[in-house]
């Protein structure tokens, strides 16, 4: 697998993800009822839609790459050592 496959595995589902987090999240929660340190957040609803995609899509990336990390997956399991014996 090419690095570039590599960071498509991670961040291509990390997108779709971060697509549903927002259309659930924002399904809950309007934007104009935000707050930040107890004053009303002033950015527009496109803004904060547009920042917390980011954010989720960031979160889930890292997600991602743990498990794409952790679980091995994309290592060649068929090396040979530096003898040339399987």
């Amino acid at each position: 697998m090419t690095p570039a496959q590599r960071w498509m595995t991670i961040l291509w589902p990390a997108f779709l993800m971060a697509g549903v987090l927002e259309m659930l999240v924002f399904a809950l929660i309007d934007p104009a009822d935000l707050h930040w340190h107890g004053a009303a957040l002033d950015w527009s609803r496109p803004a904060v839609y547009t920042a917390a995609f980011f954010v989720f899509w960031a979160v889930v990336s890292a997600a991602t790459f743990l498990t794409v990390l952790l679980s091995g997956a994309g290592r060649d399991t068929h090396r040979t050592d530096d003898t040339g014996a399987g």
